[in-house]
């Protein structure tokens, strides 16, 4: 539980900051620092047993039938790296607190540090893969946050985009991966997956399944070619970038690729792919560089070239260039987050990173100064200090690597790298620390800053200087790490600074000698880079984003042009197509069940199912007519289900065809009596076609289903509906107790439908001039718009049709009915109430809101389910018992009569809350005509009899006809 609770704290307590910020910016900080320290002491509480070889994990099923874990574990690949970002994070939560301006929201900033500190402990310690996934996910859009944070400048909303869309992108291929990983190798735990390297890497789908993982670590870790987004990630706060860029986020990648490391190294693709990945990011890198004008983005490119520097050594494949990854990884992670808040205290103190602006800060800022050069050496690679230690372990191994037959490329292109990367560290220390100085007249010169600023530097130029003199002080925590990464034992090595006169040892030299060379060259050189043709990676990328961009939208006005006409069009023709093929591509036989005799009533239902449906067909622009033959349709389906003996489906289509009828018939009322012609004659013809088509496939499908024997669960429900539902009424038990579920979401949904016409109605002020505008005029209506023998009539059957759906309603599980029914009939009583007196009267005697009884009906269905938890029982599972009721005798009382009332609740109030939205509109319109504020309909000229062109659709649509 501790190992998810690490993960966890920090996610969690996002909203501390927030809260917190109001008290102080000291409280505020401290706060957020005491989030982090409290996980990283409950990880420093796993240690011993990650040190003694214990497994430490935590596992709990989430969504087992997926393979969903909420599994975690700690080995010493994720004890490192968890305790880099927590380590890392209490530096950076210090720095921020005096390096943010009062203007800047801190509590936000802190949160959103937060937010991203949990996906990447989620991302280390995961065991699940698609745990993972989640997390990493988690990363880019707290990243985005982050980078954005200055939302306000320009270039913080370009690198924040960029760094989405990139890692964003990246991040769908490792999803398609990591899932391709897990269906192979059986299991979506890592923990079990590194076991099983021999079935993932005999897998067919070896190849792919590596390939989109790469791409998803090489986007993260800014590998080439998509290094490109994290210079441009510089426009964050330092402190971001401290953290982000150089410690955490960029590492995401490299962890992912050392995790992997027991199945995929050794095998061609992953040497051939990741170490010249590796090794071509570590050269181009660094080479951009050295002619970088801006502190942060010299610092950016030379992080994408030693991200490429560990990638290569972890592409090679051997033990020993694992140990060194894993060192480096460490050396980095001090030295270049002490440059980049090195760079942010000069940008702090002289308001400018153009190197061309700085110099001779040695002796203005001398504390900030000395912890830069300590820094800068060690990222050259000189020694006594961190990094050279790594850089001569790296260089060894590039010295005896052989790629494609080739044994000079590796050592050529690994010293050219080295050389560049003293050439900008040297570059970097000359020209803001050397050199004559820059601020001569300023009013207020730059000076060190405070004790906060510089003393999170200081703290990471501790390990620089004791693992450069002391390396052997840096091996317990490298053999730890590089354990579990090579995930079986350790090669022979020892950190040392001296290992005699080797091949690495003079291409350290090289590599010095020609940076400083190359430094003092500069000028020339620079010159000679500015004539050539180089490619620019941002205007490339931004011209694929908006090349994206119009495509998408290009597409999405050809597809989505609110036509549904052609939406039905494709979709029908889909898959009616996608039937064609299959139904050609085999073999078919007779049916073997007899066909049931015609008989005459039979008959007539069919013909009159068929004259509707071509009427439908031909006079579809007339809504009256439609709704009417559409009505004798719902008839004809209702008999066809008494016919075979399913009086429940039969009462619900009755019933649901008188409501939807009537508001129907309310709902035409603000509309035209005709639809406009907006479809011309071939154009129908081919839709004609295409539902001829559609029709007689499905009829023939359905025919074929009809005549052959086949299984169905019918027997089971008939079996288990008393012993299991406590009903005898089958329908009703599968609604409300086997398929409870479905019937849960189908309310919910039906809930939803009514709040979407209230919405679509609201009656705010274009509201309430639209509904104006529709509804038909008063001159045009009945002069007796309530007759007295309805309004008589419905006063009297109201409390007769409410003991009806009371009745139907108990009786449902036994016998026809039900919720729903019983809903209907209820619903049925009151609309009776609304056309026979009005909206005015029964609007002014309206008791029941719709909106709550929707609100109470979904809540009381929903806690029926809950419920059951209480007992131990999954959600919605019912029960039932007898009774003794004196006067009454014994009774039987199921659980999901509660659900079935949810379900009653939800019913009435959609028809109330429609029927109550329509007739409101229309009384609007009444009472705007009667004030004489009823806007006339902006009308365009009729066309010429001759000439019979329909006028635009909305022009149609607002002429009023009565129905």
């Amino acid at each position: 539980m501790i190992a998810a609770l690490v993960a966890l704290i920090p996610t969690l307590g996002a909203f501390v900051p927030v809260l917190s910020d109001r008290a102080g910016r000291n409280i505020c900080s401290i706060s957020t620092g005491l989030i982090s320290l409290t996980a990283f002491v409950l990880l420093m509480t796993l240690a011993p047993g990650v040190i003694s070889g214990e497994e430490v994990g935590f596992r709990a099923a989430w969504i087992p039938e997926l393979g969903l874990n909420f599994s975690f574990f700690v080995d010493g690949l994720g004890l490192f790296f968890a305790s880099l970002i927590l380590l890392m994070g209490l530096l950076v939560i210090l720095y921020a607190r005096f390096y943010l301006a009062s203007a800047d929201p801190m509590g936000r900033f802190y949160a959103f540090l937060l937010l991203f500190q949990g996906a990447m402990l989620g991302i280390v310690l995961s065991d699940n893969i698609i745990l993972m996934l989640v997390f990493w996910e988690l990363t880019s859009l707290s990243s985005f946050l982050l980078i954005g944070y200055w939302n306000h400048l320009p270039e913080s909303r370009q690198g924040a985009r960029m760094s989405l869309i990139v890692t964003g992108g990246g991040g769908l291929a490792l999803i398609g991966g990591m899932l391709m990983l897990g269906s192979v190798a059986g299991t979506y735990e890592l923990s079990e997956i590194i076991q099983r390297r021999d079935v993932v890497v005999s897998s067919p789908l070896f190849v792919p399944m590596l390939g989109l993982i790469l791409i998803g670590a090489f986007t993260k870790s800014a590998q080439f070619p998509f290094h490109f987004w994290l210079p441009h990630a510089m426009a964050a706060p330092t402190p971001v970038s401290a953290y982000l860029h150089s410690a955490t986020m960029v590492k995401a990648g490299i962890f992912l690729l050392a995790r992997l490391w027991p199945v995929f190294a050794g095998t061609e693709m992953w040497f051939l792919v990741v170490s010249l990945a590796g090794l071509t990011t570590m050269v181009v890198g660094a080479w951009i560089a050295i002619f970088r004008d801006d502190l942060k983005a010299l610092l950016a490119y030379s992080t994408v070239s030693h991200l490429g520097l560990i990638t290569m050594l972890l592409g090679l494949g051997t033990r020993m260039a694992a140990v060194t990854a894993v060192l480096h990884i460490l050396n980095h992670a001090t030295f270049k987050a002490a440059l980049f808040m090195s760079a942010g205290i000069v940008d702090h103190e002289t308001h400018t990173r153009s190197i061309a602006k700085l110099g001779g800060l040695r002796k203005l800022m001398p504390i900030t100064a000395t912890l830069a050069i300590i820094a800068s050496l060690a990222m050259a690679g000189i020694p006594l200090f961190n990094g050279f230690v790594s850089k001569e372990m790296m260089l060894e191994e590039a010295s005896h690597t052989v790629y494609g037959g080739m044994p000079w490329l590796f050592p050529l292109l690994a010293t050219l790298g080295a050389l560049f990367s003293v050439a900008y560290s040297a570059r970097l220390l000359h020209a803001t620390f050397f050199g004559e100085t820059r601020f001569p007249d300023a009013k207020h010169p730059p000076h060190d800053p405070p004790l906060g600023m510089w003393l999170p530097v200081a703290i990471l130029v501790v390990p620089v200087i004791v693992f450069g003199l002391v390396p052997g002080l840096a091996e317990p925590i490298v053999r730890l790490t590089a354990a579990a990464v090579i995930n079986g034992e350790l090669p022979n090595f020892y950190l040392s600074l001296w290992h005699g006169v080797t091949p690495a040892l003079v291409m350290s030299i090289i590599a010095v000698a020609g940076g400083l060379l190359l430094l003092a060259a500069y000028g020339p050189i620079e010159q000679m880079r500015q004539a050539a043709p180089r490619p620019e990676a941002k205007p490339a990328f931004e011209r694929t984003v908006r090349a994206g961009a119009a495509g998408a939208s290009g597409l999405t006005t050809f597809l989505h042009n609110n036509d549904l006409s052609r939406y039905m069009f494709v979709i029908v023709l889909a898959v009616a197509g996608l039937g064609a093929a299959a139904f050609f591509n085999t073999t078919h036989g007779g049916g073997t069940a007899d066909m049931l005799g015609m008989s005459l009533p039979a008959m007539v239902g069919w013909l009159a199912l068929l004259t509707a449906c071509g009427v439908a067909v031909v006079r579809h622009h007339d809504r009256l007519l439609m709704l009417i033959v559409t009505a004798i349709a719902g008839l004809v389906v209702s008999l066809v289900f008494l016919q075979f003996s399913a009086p429940d489906l039969a009462l619900t289509q009755i019933s649901v065809e008188v409501v939807a009828t009537i508001l129907m018939l309310l709902a035409l009322n603000l509309l035209p009596k005709s639809t406009p012609h907006e479809t011309s004659a071939g154009l129908r013809a081919g839709h004609g076609v295409t539902a001829l088509f559609s029709g007689v496939a499905v009829g023939a499908l359905a025919l074929s289903v009809l005549t052959r024997g086949y299984q169905t669960i019918s027997d089971y429900h008939i079996a288990q509906a008393k012993p299991g539902g406590g009903g005898t009424n089958v329908v009703n038990v599968i609604l409300v107790d086997f398929r409870g579920y479905d019937t849960y979401g189908e309310i919910i949904v039906l809930g939803i439908a009514a709040l979407v016409i209230f919405a679509l109605l609201d009656l705010g002020p274009k509201a309430r001039q639209a509904a104006g505008a529709m509804a038909r005029p008063l001159s045009s209506r009945s002069g007796e718009p309530h007759p007295i023998m309805l309004v008589v009539v419905t006063r009297v059957l109201l409390p007769l049709a409410l003991t009806v759906g009371i009745f139907i309603f108990l009786r449902g599980h036994n016998m026809p009915g039900g919720g729903f029914i019983s809903g209907i009939v209820v619903a049925i009583a009151f609309i009776m109430q609304y056309v026979a007196s009005g909206y005015a009267w029964a609007h002014d005697r309206r008791r029941l809101d719709g909106q709550l009884m929707i609100s109470a009906g979904i809540l009381i269905a929903g806690a029926t389910g809950v419920a059951s938890w209480l007992f131990g029982s999954p959600f919605l599972t019912s029960t039932y018992d007898y009774f003794h009721i004196p006067l009454i005798g014994e009774v039987e009382l199921a659980s999901a009569l509660a659900f079935d009332l949810g379900v009653f609740l939800v019913v009435v109030g959609t028809v109330l809350l429609s029927l109550s939205t329509i007739s409101r509109a229309e009384a609007i319109g009444d009472e705007m005509e009667q004030a004489g504020t009823l806007p006339k309909p902006a009308l365009g000229p009729e066309p010429a009899a001759s000439q019979p062109a329909a006028p635009a659709p909305f022009a149609r649509e607002r002429q009023k006809e009565p129905v």
